[in-house]
């Protein structure tokens, strides 16, 4: 099956219709592929992402970065990054790592007061890295187990582990409990919906400079999704150090879809995993960057 152009990358949409998707039960093929027992729902979900996609988020984020000035984009991101430095300060913690636990800590309080609420990332200017934990990176340090591939609804490329994670990361975010102020109020709710679309539009408007890397680099696109989504977690989850036989077994599914395809191995594209995100633009492979909120931004960063 073919896909369409574009794709879907939202972050904070992890609600019931999530969840009742994941557990309503995955479509079958005639023909059930060993190493992605759920392809049939996963093609048939990331075609409707990709349809929505293509009918809504993308004309929005053209429509969002024609009217927004450079700066104040650049300090929506900035904003909504620093939000997301609690959630990973926590996670640094739940993994052990105290060291750059205290980092992140210090870039939320730096970028808080001195970055005005975050608009400006001066934690970066003073040397201080941003990174990207996420409650799935930390059930994985603690050993369970990532499960099958999964498609899902206005999420995206995921995991059973990804859908827990989601939810955990959800509940890290301080735009969750805005409910609790003003009496859970109807402006509050308007304010906190607001800010969800925001931060939706702001992450896809970011993506589409370089979207065309995955159009332009697959024949089969669903396939190079799939596994630059599966490798980069795994280098997420490891810090760079992926286990030479996780590695192996990665590129030994992406040969066995590619021998299943009609298309030759030779020519789908696979990502490397040992290749961290980088602040260029060329076009290398593995075109992937922070994939730690649990959406596939199949592009390198974009220089902000």
């Amino acid at each position: 099956m073919r896909m369409k152009k574009s794709i879907i990358n939202t972050r904070l949409l992890v609600n019931s219709l999530v969840i009742s998707s994941v557990l309503g039960g995955c479509a079958t093929t005639s023909k059930v592929n060993e190493t992605d027992s759920w392809e049939g729902w996963n093609r048939g979900t990331q075609e409707f992402n990709d349809d929505l996609d293509k009918a809504i988020l993308k004309p929005v984020a053209k429509g969002y970065l024609s009217i927004t000035p450079k700066f104040v984009d650049n300090g929506i991101t900035n904003f909504f990054s620093n939000l997301n430095d609690i959630g990973v300060t926590v996670n640094d913690l739940l993994q052990l790592k105290m060291a750059q636990g205290g980092m992140d800590a210090g870039r939320f309080l730096i970028n808080t007061t001195a970055g005005v609420a975050g608009f400006v990332d001066v934690a970066t200017m003073i040397d201080l890295p941003k990174h990207h934990e996420d409650f799935g990176q930390t059930l994985g340090f603690w050993g369970v187990p990532s499960g099958n591939y999964l498609v899902i609804p206005f999420m995206g490329p995921s995991s059973p582990r990804g859908v827990v994670g989601a939810v955990g990361d959800a509940l890290l975010n301080p735009l969750t409990y805005t409910f609790v102020f003003a009496g859970g109020g109807a402006a509050v709710s308007a304010i906190n919906g607001g800010a969800k679309a925001i931060d939706v539009t702001d992450t896809r408007a970011d993506l589409i400079p370089t979207e065309k890397i995955v159009d332009e680099a697959s024949i089969d696109r669903y396939s190079f999704i799939k596994n630059a989504y599966q490798q980069r977690r795994e280098y997420l989850i490891h810090d760079g150090n992926v286990p030479e036989e996780d590695e192996l077994q990665l590129e030994d599914e992406a040969d066995t879809e590619a021998a299943n395809s009609a298309v030759p191995a030779a020519v789908i594209i696979k990502t490397n995993s040992a290749v961290p995100a980088t602040n260029n633009n060329s076009s290398s492979l593995a075109p992937v960057t922070d994939n730690s909120k649990h959406f596939l931004d199949l592009s390198e960063p974009v220089t902000k």
